[in-house]
């Protein structure tokens, strides 16, 4: 059991690292290239505004996978995963979101799928060894 949950806690430090990264790649080009009217329907934010939070966003995730990998204030990625389901699932299944066809549809479930896993290895913790 203790296996499945360091596998579980492993995946989610992976998949928040490259969801971050992602976010703060994603927000620094933006920035960078002086885009204005960017627009990411799983986000409530457009324009400079969203490229604002997409660097601070990916700056919270990095910092809370390494607080948690630290053993600091493993809460917070908790918190995090949970504000990524719940903004994946609010833009997939709440919002004007349009796919364009299944595939693209069943990508996106792929990715709550993933951020689900995430979550639920975000609330494992590291259990201590008996001597």
């Amino acid at each position: 059991m203790r296996a499945i949950a360091w596998l579980l806690r492993i995946f989610c430090y992976l998949f928040h690292t490259i969801l971050s990264l992602s976010l703060l790649a994603l927000g620094g080009v933006a920035v960078l290239s002086g885009v204005h009217d960017m627009k990411l329907e799983t986000l409530p934010w457009q324009g400079t505004q969203l490229n604002h939070w997409l660097l601070i966003l990916g700056t919270v995730g990095l910092f809370s996978v390494l607080l948690a990998v630290t053993g600091k204030l493993r809460f917070l990625l908790s918190a995090w995963s949970i504000y990524a389901m719940v903004m994946l699932v609010r833009g997939v299944f709440f919002s004007s979101m349009t796919f364009e066809g299944r595939e693209d549809f069943h990508n996106w479930l792929w990715l709550i799928a993933g951020a689900a896993v995430a979550l639920i290895g975000s609330m494992t913790s590291p259990g201590k060894r008996r001597a």
